[in-house]
């Protein structure tokens, strides 16, 4: 481990926003001992969805609890905690969120990037704790990179480090091309909907998941130039469907110009589901 047990003792609180999804959970000795899950209206006002944030925290909360750590898709001023502009919450524009929780519930607060706290979570608690250079990449309507360096999580500035989704690549980015929107947008179709006929053989789903396999390897080449991680850990709704890219996505991978990076290199599927609620709450640890 590159961290020291004691921390896993602190009884803690891990929140993720999506905007339409909240979970809270509250993590104890290093497990969950109490989670709820919570379908959210983005579109309502700043005050009735900090409202909504605040009952779910209460609903885990304990006298016990030490810290509270929240991850939210968005810009995020790390040292005073204010969320910025996230794009799927039209209301919010500059929440000091970190001020307003604290304030409820007296205990420190730690607001980051939600990639950032998959990331984390996989080094304290997933298939990557035992490196210290991590990319965690998380794959559903978006795809977000959060980084570990040296065992600590690199957020840069406003917790935007890691947007290798905005890099050109081919016609869009990356993200068109490495995000389940990409599937609805050029073949028609949902994501559960192209996984199911996969899982049946279908030619054409399984040819699909093949070039996005190849567009993750170029994703995941342009991540070991810029940071040479020991570990690439593969989370989100796309880790379902991962053994259908798996090959394609390992042979462009493969053509990296450094080989001896491609021999040492890992690269794992997420094997937890709850991993970025733990990597919230692991906020409270760095």
């Amino acid at each position: 481990m590159i961290f020291s047990q004691d921390k896993l003792q602190k009884n803690v609180i891990g929140v993720i926003f999506g905007g339409k999804h909240l979970s809270a959970a509250r993590i104890e000795n290093g497990v969950i001992a109490d989670i709820v899950h919570r379908e959210v209206n983005n579109r309502e006002a700043e005050e009735v969805i900090l409202s909504e944030i605040i009952h779910t925290i209460n609903s885990v909360y304990t006298d016990s609890v030490a810290g509270i750590g929240v991850g939210v898709p968005s810009l995020v001023d790390v040292k005073h905690g204010i969320v910025i502009n996230p794009t799927n919450i039209p209301s919010w524009h500059k929440v000091h969120l970190k001020d307003i929780l604290e304030e409820q519930f007296n205990v420190p607060v730690y607001i980051n990037n939600d990639a950032n706290c998959f990331a984390l979570g996989e080094k304290y608690f997933g298939v990557a704790k035992d490196y210290e250079n991590i990319a965690g990449i998380t794959i559903a309507t978006g795809f977000g990179v959060g980084i570990i360096i040296n065992g600590k999580l690199y957020s840069g500035r406003n917790a935007g480090a890691g947007e290798f989704c905005s890099i050109p690549y081919r016609d869009h980015d990356y993200e068109y091309y490495c995000s389940t929107k990409y599937f609805e947008e050029k073949y028609g179709l949902k994501n559960e909907i192209l996984l199911a006929r996969a899982k049946k053989k279908d030619k054409i789903a399984l040819a699909i998941y093949e070039l996005f396999g190849m567009d993750l390897g170029n994703a995941i080449k342009t991540i070991m130039y810029a940071l040479d991680p020991d570990a690439i850990v593969i989370g989100g709704i796309m880790a379902e469907a991962y053994d259908f890219y798996k090959e394609a996505m390992l042979k462009t991978v493969n053509s990296f110009i450094y080989k001896g990076t491609v021999k040492n290199i890992k690269i794992f599927k997420s094997t937890e589901a709850n991993i970025p609620v733990y990597g919230a709450a692991a906020l409270c640890f760095e």
